[in-house]
């Protein structure tokens, strides 16, 4: 006779999974979230939900159309990004915005944005990774805003243009090239400092005088910054604003493994700038 009782079967897991909720808890923890000022259009944080799961992650320097359906390809439900879906502000949900809204939820991916956390986080952060890929050590912060500091500063004493030739070679690895606001040829760097992004301004300038600076690392700056660097003889070095920010969301990718069991992956979509 046969038994016609049927056997519930649980759907089996994936070997990896964690819950979003706990894989965002950990994250706000682990980059101050809450605590670190930034502008408001950043909204950092878990800045659209999924259906609760994380199976794999995808990493990435910006939320755009084209990140989001790599992170789709690769089966990622969890996309965490550098710069999330509002810079433009309080917008309609109509166009390319319904479209990345749209991806994200038709494919049940997750979206975490962290801007300024990441960018001064003392592990994980852009500035103090780019240093330490360029073979230069941190020794103090730099760039203060809001009350927090965002890049970081050191000494050595090498021929400026040796260090300018380490920041060309970085940044063709993300698909950006370097200028530089002033000749280097005859240059000696005896004090550096880093700050990712658009890294220089009145402010930062007038910061890097103020420390002895003598060659100034930033992704990229305003035409006056050039000038006004030359008049005070600070070397800025323009490394491009995609290319100083990629290290961040790669060791949050590895972190989330390390601490979940997540495989990760990173998408690189340069921008050229």
């Amino acid at each position: 006779m046969v038994d016609s009782t049927a056997t519930l079967v649980e759907p089996r897991m994936p070997e990896h999974t964690a819950a979003l909720a706990d894989v965002v808890r950990a994250l706000d923890l682990e980059l101050r979230t809450g605590e670190v000022p930034d502008s408001s259009v950043a909204l950092n944080g878990l800045q659209v939900a999924n259906s609760g799961r994380v199976t794999r992650v995808a990493v990435a320097v910006d939320a755009s159309l084209a990140s989001i359906n790599a992170a789709a390809g690769l089966g990622a439900n969890l996309l965490v990004v550098h710069h999330g879906l509002f810079w433009g502000g309080l917008q309609p949900i109509v166009g390319k915005t319904y479209e990345r809204l749209h991806a994200l939820i038709a494919h049940d991916i997750a979206l975490y944005s962290t801007h300024i956390p990441l960018d001064l986080h003392p592990v994980l952060g852009n500035n103090v990774l780019l240093a330490a890929a360029l073979g230069l050590t941190a020794s103090a912060p730099f760039a203060r805003h809001k009350g927090v500091d965002i890049g970081v500063s050191g000494v050595c004493d090498e021929a400026t243009s040796a260090l300018v030739n380490r920041v060309t070679s970085y940044a063709a690895e993300y698909g950006g090239s370097v200028r530089v606001s002033i000749p280097v040829e005859k240059r000696t760097t005896t004090r550096w400092a880093i700050c990712s992004g658009m890294g220089v301004s009145p402010d930062s300038l007038l910061e890097a005088r103020s420390a002895g600076v003598d060659t100034l690392i930033v992704g990229e700056g305003t035409h006056h910054s050039a000038v006004d660097s030359a008049e005070h003889d600070v070397c800025v070095v323009y490394a491009g604003h995609y290319a100083t920010e990629t290290l961040g969301v790669q060791a949050v990718g590895n972190w989330l493994q390390q601490r979940f069991g997540l495989p990760w992956s990173f998408l690189l979509l340069p921008t050229g700038l």
